[in-house]
C-alpha cells in the first residue's frame, strides 16, 4: 500500500477514509532493525522503516537533551537488558528539585539549543504520499519526576510556588517546540504525550491536573487549531474523570486506549463522535499471545471502533523490545487485512 497522509488526517478528524491507518507512538529500535534488516542509523533509515511497515507518516522529535537524573540523589534506577536497553524507573521519593535553590542550579536546555535539522531535511526524503508527525511531551511528567513523586505530592500543600515555577519553565520550553512544529510546512500532524493516569486511576486528582497540566495541553491545542493541524494526545490509563477536559483542550485523537484500563467499545460509544481513538491491542498480548490471538484482537477493534471512521489500529501503548516479533507482524498485517 502506498502511504497517504490524507487518509490519516481524515481519520483523525473522525471521517471515514479508504482504510484504517496504522499508528504507533514508539517502536523499539531492535524491532525496527529486525524488520528493516539493518541498523537504524539515520533519518533515511527511519523513513524507510515507517514506509515499509505500512505507516502513512514518519514521527519526528526536536533534538534536545534533558538531564533528569542526579546520581547523588539516586533518582533513577537503570537495568541493562542484553546490553541493548536501559529501563528507567521514575523516582518515587525526592528528586533533584526540592527547593528554589535546587531549581536555580537546574540546567535546562535553552530554546536556542533545540535541534530542528531533521524537520528541514525530511521533505526531500519522503516517499510520495507520506507525511510527518511532530511529537514531543512530558511537561507534567518532567515536573513531578524532577521533584520525585513524593516530593511533588508534598509540595502541592507545602510549596506550590516551587511546582508552578518549575512547571512553567518546562512548559514554555516544550511549548516552543510545538510553536515551531505547528508553523513548519513539513509537519502535517502534532502529537503531545504526557501520562496522567495508570490502569486503575489518575496519577493526581483532576483539580491538580487542571492546575498544572491541562493549561499546557490547551495552549498546544490552540496552536494546532490555529495552523489547521490535527492534535493527537497520548496518555495511558483510566481517563473517565477528565475526558471533557481533554476534549476542551482541542484534542482530535486519543492514544492508546489501554485495554486493561478502559474498554475500547465503551470509549467509542461515549466519546467516539468527539475523539478519534487509536490503539487498543494490549502489549501483554503482544508479548505473550499468539499471532492468531493478535489478529483476532485487531479484527475486533476495527469492527467496534472503525465502522464510522475515527479509529487507527495499533498497540495499547507502544512496541517495546520484549514483545514477540511475529506478533508485531501479525498486528500490522491484520490492520491491512481488515482495515480496507
Amino acid at each position: 500500500m502506498r502511504p497517504d497522509i490524507s487518509v490519516l488526517i481524515r481519520t483523525l478528524k473522525r471521517e471515514k477514509a479508504a482504510y484504517v491507518p496504522l499508528v504507533e507512538l514508539g517502536i523499539h529500535p531492535l524491532i525496527k532493525e529486525k524488520f528493516l534488516g539493518r541498523p537504524i542509523l539515520s533519518l533515511e533509515d527511519e523513513i524507510a522503516f515507517w514506509h515499509r511497515a505500512g505507516y502513512d507518516y514518519v514521527k519526528l522529535q526536536p533534538g534536545v537533551t534533558f538531564n533528569l537524573s542526579d546520581d547523588n540523589k539516586d533518582s533513577a534506577f537503570q537495568k541493562k537488558l542484553d546490553g541493548a536497553l536501559a529501563y528507567n524507573w521514575a523516582n518515587e521519593g525526592q528528586g533533584m528539585v526540592t527547593s528554589f535553590e535546587d531549581l536555580e542550579k537546574l540546567r535546562l536546555p535553552g530554546k536556542e539549543e533545540i535541534d530542528y535539522s531533521n524537520f528541514e531535511r525530511v521533505s526531500s526524503l519522503l516517499p510520495e504520499g507520506m507525511g510527518v508527525i511532530g511529537q514531543y511531551g512530558d511537561i507534567f511528567t518532567m515536573t513531578w519526576e524532577l521533584m520525585g513523586f513524593e516530593g511533588f505530592s508534598l509540595a502541592l500543600f507545602e510549596n506550590p510556588d516551587l511546582i508552578k515555577e518549575l512547571n512553567n519553565r518546562l512548559g514554555e520550553l516544550v511549548l516552543s517546540m510545538f510553536e515551531f512544529m505547528a508553523q513548519h510546512d513539513a509537519v502535517d500532524i502534532l502529537w503531545f504525550s504526557d501520562d496522567i493516569a495508570f490502569s486503575t486511576g489518575l496519577l493526581m486528582s483532576p483539580d491538580v491536573l487542571r492546575q498544572y497540566f491541562f493549561p499546557w495541553l490547551k495552549r498546544i491545542g490552540e496552536l494546532a487549531q490555529a495552523y489547521g493541524k490535527p492534535l493527537i494526545y497520548h496518555t495511558d490509563g483510566v481517563l473517565w474523570d477528565v475526558f471533557e477536559d481533554i476534549i476542551a483542550c482541542g484534542v482530535d485523537a486519543l492514544h492508546p486506549i489501554e485495554p486493561k484500563a478502559m474498554d475500547l467499545a465503551e470509549v467509542k460509544q461515549k466519546y467516539g463522535h468527539r475523539l478519534c481513538l487509536i490503539g487498543g491491542v494490549d502489549v501483554d498480548l503482544l508479548a505473550r499471545g499468539t499471532p492468531q490471538e493478535v489478529e483476532a484482537q485487531v479484527k475486533r477493534n476495527i469492527e467496534i471502533a472503525a465502522y464510522n471512521g475515527g479509529y487507527c489500529a495499533g498497540s495499547g501503548n507502544s512496541i517495546p523490545d520484549y514483545i514477540k516479533y511475529e506478533n508485531y507482524l501479525a498486528l500490522i498485517e491484520a490492520a491491512k487485512k481488515y482495515g480496507e
